[in-house]
């Protein structure tokens, strides 16, 4: 994710500092993506470089420090909106450390069945952890919510994959 958008989303409700926008930030995720404030920084340059935003004053902050405060351009707006009207694809090339474990387990001949199993049991240990931690946050869509139900439809579908890679043929000798 891009924490520029996060930054934008947050401006378009009001102007901030940078230390607000962290604060902010981490507590409406939930802290689920934490950030430092040197990131907050360095991102809020650039946006306003670009002239995504722009530096309205300064605000008198906590122990005698002046917080800069910036408020989304009207481009800031625009991108915002393309950046919530656009996809997010998981990249075909994405790494995934189960897909080459499994691949190179069944290339070496180590025992599948039993690495398909201890996963599924781990896939389904942590579901049960979720499931369980999901009926303790509230119903509305946090950002944790969100993220305990999309890691649960995940956890599911990885269960789903693991039944299905049982049933495929093994590689075949020559096909190194």
């Amino acid at each position: 994710m891009s924490i520029k958008y996060a930054l934008l989303s947050l401006l378009s409700q009001q102007p901030c500092g940078v230390g607000q926008l962290r604060q902010t930030f981490e507590s409406r995720t939930a802290n689920t993506w934490p950030i430092n404030v040197g990131q907050v920084y360095q991102t809020m340059q650039r946006l306003n470089r670009d002239g995504l935003i722009e530096h309205i004053g300064t605000d008198s902050g906590t122990a005698g420090r002046n917080a800069e405060i910036y408020q989304i351009t009207e481009e800031g707006k625009h991108a915002l909106v393309q950046w919530w009207l656009s996809p997010t694809i998981k990249s075909r090339d994405d790494r995934d450390e189960l897909v080459i474990k499994v691949a190179m387990a069944a290339l070496v001949g180590a025992n599948l069945t039993e690495l398909i199993q201890k996963q599924r049991e781990a896939a389904m240990t942590e579901l049960r952890a979720i499931t369980k931690l999901k009926a303790t946050t509230p119903p509305e869509q946090s950002a944790q919510r969100l993220l305990l139900e999309r890691r649960i439809f995940d956890l599911e579908a990885e269960a789903r994959w693991l039944n299905h890679i049982e049933t495929l043929s093994p590689p075949k000798e020559n096909a190194k």
